[in-house]
């Protein structure tokens, strides 16, 4: 047992069948994704391809506040009961779990952190975000966990994770998938402030005088890499967090960043369901579903013959939703940074439409089942 100050952390056996085809070498050096469903389009070949060789569909972002993603000041769902969820933006959210009895609080874990207003090596180089933060970092309530889901710039920025470790004072855990950890250390964080995870390993962890979760890393079908020398190195996932302790524990599921199918072509389009989908979705279901509350991507995903194999467009994520047995799930990653080749294809107000009209037309109920929520919104379960 490690624990960070009042925030211990126990290793849970794996009660999954374990097999190693997402590593390249043992121990493994890089990952990959063991899937008929993902077939790589990448690579800087495909990428200037994409980029300089076909039609574009740029539309800028709209100049007024009203066309896109509303923004309230954060309350963190105070004086409400449950399972809490506050999208900070793109995919950063703040969970709190539902409140053991004569607790103050439910345990605080923070996925995917980044307040910075552009994310890129050094702060100066990246895309930058159209829609702010609802709130400074200083403003976050206390944080007993901070899970990464890859190194990307987008979902892992240094500034952000140096601020909420330093005004932690060391009570603040850190979780990654494998082959990350080194960069939480190069930050100067000790050794038993971090814990990376491999797919389907998880990890108990009480927090001292609020209360106890399990969270488990679970598959995703991306990748990973901040330079061009160490694509691949880190293992990127998603997480699975169950309740304990309390009277009618909630699980939830968050996503991070991830493909569903791939699409090479674009009369594949008009044929998705007939396309390979990753299959890990449905075994995650099969062990952990139902889940309460889902947090699934939504945008970043043109053009789909090449980005569709590592971001999900809002059909794909109904059928995650779907797989996973999630009761209700809610929109992610859009509404804030126009990254990367998306930036040239994708309208800034595409995905939360499409998101709707997709739930709609699989005949899921709106806000009921499918929803979205504004920045600085909490959702509780």
């Amino acid at each position: 047992m490690t624990a960070s100050s009042s925030v211990k952390v126990t290793p849970i056996p794996p009660s999954h069948p374990q097999t190693k085809d997402h590593h390249v070498g043992s121990p493994p050096k890089s990952f990959q994704n063991p899937w008929p469903s993902f077939r790589s389009t990448h690579g800087l070949f495909g990428a200037l391809k994409t980029r300089f060789g076909s039609d574009r569909n740029f539309v800028p972002v709209p100049e007024t506040r009203e066309e896109l993603v509303p923004i309230r000041t954060p309350d963190w769902g105070h004086g409400k009961d449950g399972l809490k969820a506050t999208w900070i933006g793109h995919a950063s959210f703040l969970i709190e779990t539902s409140r053991v009895e004569g607790k103050e609080r439910g345990v605080r874990i923070l996925f995917d952190p980044v307040f910075s207003e552009r994310v890129g090596p050094y702060g100066v180089v990246g895309p930058k975000r159209f829609s702010p933060t609802p709130c400074k970092v200083e403003e976050l309530p206390e944080v007993d966990i901070v899970a990464i889901s890859h190194n990307h710039y987008d979902h892992l920025d240094i500034e952000t994770i140096r601020h909420v470790w330093k005004a932690g004072k060391g009570r603040v855990h850190f979780v990654c998938g494998l082959n990350i950890k080194s960069w939480f250390l190069g930050l100067g964080m000790r050794e038993d402030e971090v814990t990376e995870l491999d797919w389907w390993n998880g990890l108990g962890v009480e927090v001292q005088d609020v209360g106890s979760v399990r969270m488990v890393c679970t598959p995703s079908q991306h990748f990973s890499g901040r330079t061009l020398w160490d694509m691949g190195h880190g293992l990127w996932c998603s997480y699975v967090v169950e309740e304990l302790l309390v009277e009618a524990p909630k699980k939830m599921y968050f996503a991070g960043d991830t493909g569903y199918r791939t699409v090479t072509e674009e009369k594949d389009l008009e044929n998705l369901e007939k396309l390979p989908h990753c299959p890990a979705f449905a075994e995650v279901g099969d062990k952990y579903g139902p889940f309460d509350l889902a947090l699934l991507p939504i945008g970043c995903y043109s053009p789909r013959t090449f980005m569709s194999q590592v971001h999900c467009a809002p059909e794909d994520s109904i059928g995650i939703h779907k797989d996973i047995k999630s009761k209700k799930s809610i929109g992610m990653h859009y509404g804030t940074i126009r990254g990367g080749l998306s930036a040239y294809y994708e309208d800034v107000r595409e995905p939360p439409q499409r998101w709707k009209e997709n739930a709609e037309k699989a005949g899921l109920a709106w806000t009921e089942e499918i929803g979205l929520c504004d920045l600085g919104e909490t959702v509780v379960i």
